[in-house]
């Protein structure tokens, strides 16, 4: 698949880019494993921070160990896909000499971010106040699964998350069981979270010189996530249930079979309906009083429902698609992770990109294909400087103090 596309320069990143990215000279120490502080931080480093990955010994990061699928070399692509533009150091915060590597790290640093249990960081005498007391100025980033209080000590996975913070309970059919989202979705979502914490903390550090504690946890994060659903409780009192690809609010609104695939129909108001009846042969369907609004269609969802289900087996979805949006009716088929990248490609929209290996980043660097960074600046693109990194691969090169890339010698 190609990696250049015709898009604007805002889009175009660099694997070729000169130029500084906008948090060039930014420094992280990254302490976090698996996926939100991830996540965060390959943003983060994609924009041009330069990201010091902490990891243990021999294993590294769980994820390395998290495959099938894997690379042609063998490497988790769960691993790959959350940790380019970063360099690996391996330190064994279990003994003094690795905790006092730590600090000597992160006393180069501007940023600490990590996820451990909460009171891990404490006891390894690399906790925020410890730190701080070190350096005034550093941001301090902590990520957990249910805060520091009452829920310090449950573990905080995804899925768990999914479960008891109610996501679970609005997602899949009425009469299924409660499911999960395809992806983990609450912590790609504290990631984010996570990086809007600590470039609000920098804003506030430029403009004081103080700097500060950032907390994010996944319950919290997916609370927040959960918008109108979580609304509608706190303000009405409505606690939601499952309706499958329905919305409580808007209709049509869902999923609907054609005679190959299903189509997503997402129509916001009555100008979008009329021309979706206009368009499945019964332009009458706006008049009648069971559809007339928005409100009327919610009321009488299942009976739209079939009518619209009637008319679209009569053809598949590519067909619909391109009728529907040339009408102005948002529509689209349920594509495949592949059509997906296909589509985004014909919009002139970034998918993939290959990162090649970096000759003068030791041996252990590699080409890697990776999926595009999503934010579009016009003079600061994202960058792709590094591929996700072997265990271990800088650990040398950082321990003796070249902090801002592959030591000169080596080119």
């Amino acid at each position: 698949m190609s990696t250049q596309h015709d898009v604007p320069d805002g889009w175009r990143g660099g694997l070729e880019a000169a130029g500084r990215g906008a948090l060039d000279g930014l420094r992280i120490a990254d302490f976090s494993r698996v996926l939100a502080g991830p996540y965060a931080t390959m943003l983060l480093g994609d924009l041009g921070a330069d990201v010091v990955k902490v990891e243990r010994p021999v294993t590294g990061d769980e994820t390395r160990a998290w495959h099938p699928p894997a690379d042609h070399d063998g490497t988790s692509t769960y691993f790959l896909g959350v940790n380019r533009n970063k360099r690996s150091i391996v330190l064994d915060l279990t003994a003094e000499s690795g905790r006092e590597q730590a600090r000597a790290l992160v006393a180069e640093c501007d940023v600490v971010v990590e996820n451990f249990r909460p009171g891990t960081m404490e006891r390894l005498g690399l906790g925020h106040e410890e730190l701080r007391a070190r350096k005034q100025e550093l941001i301090y980033c902590s990520i957990s699964g249910f805060g520091s209080g009452a829920g310090a000590a449950i573990p905080g996975y995804d899925l768990l998350v999914q479960a008891v913070g109610g996501l679970m309970s609005v997602t899949g059919t009425a009469d299924g069981e409660p499911a999960k989202a395809g992806v983990a979705l609450v912590d790609v979502i504290t990631g984010l979270h996570a990086s809007l914490g600590i470039l609000a903390a920098l804003r506030h550090r430029d403009a004081t010189g103080q700097g500060q504690r950032v907390e994010v946890n996944l319950l919290s994060s997916l609370l927040s996530a959960m918008v109108n659903q979580a609304s509608a409780f706190a303000v009405a009192g409505v606690v939601p249930g499952r309706m499958g690809n329905a919305h409580p609010s808007i209709a049509p609104y869902e999923t609907f079979p054609t005679v190959d695939r299903s189509i997503a129909l997402a129509v916001g108001n009555d100008r979008q309906f009329a021309a979706l009846a206009e368009v499945v042969g019964n332009a009458g369907l706006a008049l009648d009083s069971r559809f007339r609004t928005n409100a009327d269609r919610v009321a009488h969802r299942a009976e739209l429902r079939d009518i619209l289900t009637e008319r679209l087996s009569s053809a598949g979805a590519d067909h619909w698609s391109t009728v529907l949006l040339s009408a102005g009716v948002p529509a689209g088929p349920v594509n495949s992770l592949d059509d997906a990248f296909a589509f985004a490609g014909k919009l002139g929209l970034p998918g993939i990109v290959d990162i090649p290996a970096a000759p003068a980043d030791g041996a252990g660097s590699r080409p890697s294909r990776q999926v595009a960074h999503p934010i579009a600046l016009s003079g600061t693109p994202a960058r792709y400087r590094l591929p996700p990194p072997g265990l271990g691969q800088h650990t040398e090169q950082i321990l003796r103090g070249r902090p801002d890339g592959p030591d000169p010698a080596s080119k």
